[in-house]
Order: structure tokens, then sequence, then C-alpha cells
């Protein structure tokens, strides 16, 4: 709709130029005026201000008057009455796509908040995209909003805000990422949403090694520095090439690379006997492999024997390709 609104203004626009150039043309050929007296002739014919001619004109120019009056008054008429449609329009089309936006967020629950769409922003919406989790952006900058509104809700606004935390559902989200530049922003964003939701799981980027601790003091469950992990990586690379690409390859994009995906024992308790790890035997039935445990205490165990005993609240860490984790998501249902 917006489209052809624009295509309808560039016909008006298109016209009323026509028209300005045939009275300018028009008086210079009829009456033999100057083209500053031209101009000023078609200017005050077209608007119709009713000034006094340059000078009296005959029959002919009379006549080229009258049909240009005429024109004037139709394209002019037209040209307003596309313009004012089309703000009408805008602001109507506007209102109701905020009114979807909103009903959306509101129906979302255990979703994702994240803060800033800048780089690091989107390159989470991306991951999370993939992975279909729901996720909510709140950003300040419209032109960004637009480019990005097609694929991804948005809130506008400042995240320090606590209306504008709740208004992308922090009271019923189940992580925050706040990818802001700035670290006293993010600062204000974990103090803010930690209070708003007590049980929120709240990732936090931090630019300085002094900001980690206090982002961690003001609420945040992990703090990332992007520029100390991208040193790190580059370094890795340089001492040991393979491995890191190997592991650059642990993604869910293509269908030749591998997976890491994290399941809940009781996805397998609820649907299966089992009391440890060989009793799922995973490896039989989906091809993944288990290569990762933690404990109900949160305690990381790198690959774990095959008799280790299965707690609930516990989780594995389990590696494949892609058709082997769909395979294990499958057949117990996770979702």
């Amino acid at each position: 709709m917006i489209k052809l609104m624009r295509s309808k203004i560039l016909v008006a626009l298109t016209l009323m130029i026509m028209v300005l150039l045939v009275g300018v043309v028009g008086y210079k050929m009829l009456s033999d005026f100057t083209w500053i007296e031209a101009i000023y002739m078609t200017i005050i014919t077209v608007t119709t201000v009713g000034f006094s001619e340059v000078r009296p004109l005959d029959a002919n120019a009379k006549i080229f008057t009258v049909f240009l009056i005429v024109t004037s008054v139709f394209i002019f008429g037209f040209a307003i009455s596309v313009v004012s449609e089309y703000i009408l329009g805008r602001n109507s089309l506007e209102v109701l796509k905020k009114k979807k936006v909103k009903k959306q967020i509101d129906s979302l629950s255990n979703h994702v908040v994240i803060c800033g769409f800048g780089r690091n922003g989107m390159q989470a919406a991306e991951k999370l995209i993939a992975y279909k989790k729901p996720f909510v952006v709140i950003e300040r900058d419209k032109e960004i909003i637009e480019r990005h509104e097609e694929d991804v809700l948005f809130i506008e606004g400042d995240a320090n805000e606590d209306e504008i935390l709740r208004q992308a559902g922090i009271d019923r989200a189940q992580y925050l990422i706040t990818a802001v530049p700035d670290d006293a922003a993010n600062l204000f964003i974990v103090l803010s949403a930690r209070q708003l939701n007590k049980n929120l799981f709240i990732i936090s980027r931090a630019s300085q090694i002094t900001s980690v601790k206090k982002l961690e003091f003001a609420g945040a469950n992990k703090v990332i520095m992007p520029d100390k992990i991208g040193g790190d990586h580059m370094a890795s690379l340089v001492v040991m090439p393979d491995l890191i690409t190997f592991l650059d390859q642990l993604s869910i994009e293509g269908e030749h690379t591998t997976n890491l995906e994290e399941v809940s024992i009781e996805d397998f308790t609820d649907q299966m006997d089992c009391n440890s790890l060989r009793d799922l035997d995973l490896r039989r039935r989906t091809g993944c492999t288990i290569i990762g445990y933690i404990d109900p205490d949160g305690k990381y165990i790198i690959n774990p024997e095959a008799d280790m005993v299965l707690q609930p609240n516990s989780k594995v860490i389990v590696l494949g390709r892609p058709e082997q984790i769909r395979k294990l998501n499958q057949m117990f249902q996770i979702s």
C-alpha cells in the first residue's frame, strides 16, 4: 500500500511540474512575456491568488489562462488529496502495526529480551532465530527499527526505563541480553531488570574489565567481553588453528556441520526408564554422542563415564550432525 501511495505522489508531482512548465512556455509564446514575467503569471494563475496581470491579455492569452486555471485546480486538488491520503494512511498503518506488535509481545512468555540491536545484539538475534527461540528487541534508533521490523519484534525506546522493559514483557521473560556498547548503560539496565524480575537470567556485555564485577554485583548472571573473546580467538588460530577451525564448525548452519545441544534429563526420564548415561544409549538410537554432563548444582563434567547416575534437574551436552540432532529431538519430543 505504501508503494502504491508513493507512486501516486510521484504522478501528482509530475503533473504539477508539467502544468507549471506548460504555463511558463505558454505565456512566453502567446504574450511575448519575459521569462520572469511568464513565471510570475503562471504562479498567480495556478494558485488563484488574484494578483493583477503583468499587462493586459489578448484573447488567445485569456483562453490559455482559463485552460491553465481549470487544469491546475484539478491537478493541485488531486495532489493535495494524494498527499493527505498518504499521511493519514501512513499514520493508520503505523498505529495498526504497533498494535499488532504489542499483541504479539503480550502473548510471549519465557522469551528473551535483547537490549540494543548493534553488531552483538544482531548476532544474538540471528542465533535465536535459528534456534526458534522467541525474543523482543529494545532499540531507540528508529532507522534500525525500520530496517529490520519485518523480521524482528521491536520496542522503540530506552532500555534504562522500567516502562520500556515492561512493554517488552520483562516480568514474563526467561532471559535478558543487554548488548549496549556503553558499560554504564548496561549496568543500569541490569539493575532495573533484576528489580522487575528476580528469576531472570541476565547476560550482559562489557567493554572494560573493571565493569565485570560491577555488572555481576548488579545482578548479571553472565558477563561477556566480546573484544576479549575476539582477541583470544584470533590468537588461538595462531597456536592451534586446526582445533579452533574444528570448533568453529560446531554450528547450527548447513547440513554438513556438527551440532551441540543441551538436553534436560527430564526429557528422557519422562519417556523411558533410565538410571545412567548407558541406559540412554543415544549413540545407537540417534547417532549423537554425549560429551558433557551438568549436575543439579551446575557443575560441568566433560566426557562423563557411561555409568554416571542421572540426577533430577541435570542436563547432558550432546554432539551430533544436524540430522542426528533432529532425530534426537523427534524421538524424545524435545522442543
